[in-house]
């Protein structure tokens, strides 16, 4: 190595060490201050993938002021601390709140850790051998790329579900091209392409450091934000349309919801009639209670007001798809403050239930 190199290399060793090492210790306040609080741990893991990058640069710095400085050594190190990059993301993947439902079930699962430590072991094998045997590292059988080729994969569709669930469609494409610039950067690998790698290292990791901020900026933002507001803040309308004598359309609109435009929300004949038993009751009789059927109940002939709880369900959750979209919103942020906002649940009479809302804030027109 000249001297030329030799000074790249030590300049973009401080600069990946600083850089990172200050990522890292942001990444871990924004968990000790948030995630801590609610036991989530993807931010941790995130953390320690970007300290990775920080002590290659350690190593680096290490080698370029190394009088028995060789290039295949370094890319062994640097091809062990990727892939330990690439296992804490994979890591960090179950803990977030929105993931693509065709590999939800997949990432949930318990064999999550068997699908990404077996590859990582294949994968660190061959390169703590080179270590071990002080082998010449080859560059065109890197194990590190291809345990980043599957990282990537799954990473990519996690941020782009994550934003787009959270209405930030412009970081959701932001995040797809720092995806791109990675995965370009990993092809090189594989190839004997004369390109200075280390500038495109740089270029992707700056990205994707910006991008994992913005996730957890996102997250905060997510989490300071009151979606459904206060029962005494909402109203709510219902009405129909008679198309023919044999068709009719049934609406609801639901005001007071901040960032959601009141508009009608077309609802099933069912799921009309119920909310309007709900806001009728309330409106007419005092308490305004409504009776859900025992469970175990089957052989009384008494008239129910509610058949089950499912019914309720179904109802929110149309409500839901007309407010937000049907892949917009989540149990945790939308569901149950719905549910909290909307119904109460009787405190000493048993199957008891009725609509939270002020009498004043409800309009009816019923067929």
């Amino acid at each position: 190595m000249n001297q030329f190199e030799a000074e790249i290399l030590y300049f973009f060793g401080w600069w990946q060490l600083s850089v990172c090492s200050f990522a890292f210790l942001s990444l871990l306040a924004i968990w000790w201050h948030i995630g801590k609080k609610k036991g989530d741990f993807g931010q941790v893991w995130l953390a320690l993938s970007v300290l990775c990058w920080s002590l290659s640069g350690l190593t680096e710095i290490i080698f370029a002021t190394s009088v028995h400085y060789k290039q295949g050594h370094l890319e062994v190190f640097r091809s062990l601390f990727s892939l330990f990059n690439s296992l804490f993301i994979l890591l960090a993947l179950p803990w977030f709140k929105y993931l693509p439902s065709r590999i939800e079930s997949v990432i949930k699962s318990k064999y999550w850790y068997a699908i990404i430590g077996l590859p990582f072991i294949f994968s660190i094998l061959p390169t703590l051998s080179k270590i071990w045997l002080f082998r010449t590292y080859n560059m065109v059988s890197e194990p590190d790329v291809y345990f980043a080729f599957l990282t990537l994969l799954f990473l990519g569709s996690v941020l782009w579900t994550s934003f787009k669930k959270r209405q930030l469609v412009l970081l959701a494409y932001l995040s797809l091209v720092s995806i791109g610039i990675t995965f370009i950067a990993q092809l090189y690998k594989l190839t004997d392409a004369d390109i200075n790698l280390t500038l495109f290292s740089a270029i992707f990791k700056t990205s994707l450091i910006m991008i994992f901020f913005a996730l957890a900026l996102s997250w905060v933002k997510e989490l300071s934000e009151n979606v459904i507001p206060h029962p005494s803040l909402m109203g709510l309308r219902l009405f129909y349309e008679r198309k023919n004598p044999d068709k009719v359309i049934y609406y609801a609109v639901i005001t007071g919801i901040p960032g959601i435009k009141p508009r009608p929300i077309t609802l099933t004949n069912s799921n009309y009639n119920l909310l309007n038993k709900f806001a009728h009751r309330r409106k007419m009789v005092r308490d305004g209670w409504l009776e859900i059927k025992p469970k175990e109940n089957t052989r009384d002939k008494k008239l129910y007001d509610i058949h089950d709880h499912n019914q309720i369900k179904r109802l929110i959750v149309s409500l839901l798809n007309g407010l937000f979209g049907p892949e917009s919103w989540t149990k945790e942020q939308h569901y149950f403050p719905l549910k909290e906002s909307l119904f109460e649940s009787s405190d000493n009479r048993e199957r008891k239930i009725r609509i939270r809302l002020a009498k004043e804030n409800i309009s009816l027109e019923s067929p």
